[in-house]
């Protein structure tokens, strides 16, 4: 597997500052990506970031609309005009943003949490709600359909 995957809890130091999973940093430098490419996930109370394998998806995704129009100027400002390319320093960290914490509620402890492509920055208990929530969702679309009854019973 070559893209983020487990998740990680990590602390904040006393500048915000926090280090970026050595295996999630593995997958940056392979991709090529100068820095972390973080927007609000416009699904839950977290950060997506990656690189630029998110790019990428974030640009096929908007190739689905006509440019220049009202539909693709909002999904672009929603994935690109509030965006930050987060830099990391010579130790792995990346300073957590002030946007970061209100987006997502971050405090002291925060979690990484591997997607494939891309990984979100989570604050820990919203996390653990998520995290049940996905695992029932998933599981039910995971599971095989229960066959039908026959007709005329």
């Amino acid at each position: 597997m070559h893209g983020y995957v487990s998740h990680f809890t990590m602390r904040l130091d006393a500048k915000g500052r926090v280090s970026v999973p050595a295996p999630f940093r593995a997958v940056l430098a392979r991709d090529g990506f100068e820095g972390l490419y973080c927007f609000p996930s416009p699904h839950q109370p977290a950060v997506d970031a990656g690189g630029n394998a998110l790019i990428a998806e974030i640009e096929k995704r908007l190739s689905g609309f006509q440019a220049l129009t009202a539909e693709h100027d909002f999904v672009a400002t929603a994935l690109y005009g509030i965006s930050e390319v987060l830099k990391i320093d010579g130790e792995g960290r990346i300073s957590v943003s002030d946007s970061i914490r209100a987006q997502t509620g971050i405090e002291g402890e925060l979690v990484f949490v591997g997607q494939g492509y891309k990984f979100q920055i989570w604050e820990p208990q919203r996390f653990a709600a998520h995290r049940a929530e996905a695992m029932r969702r998933a599981l039910a679309m995971l599971q095989p359909a229960a066959p039908s009854a026959p007709e005329g019973r």
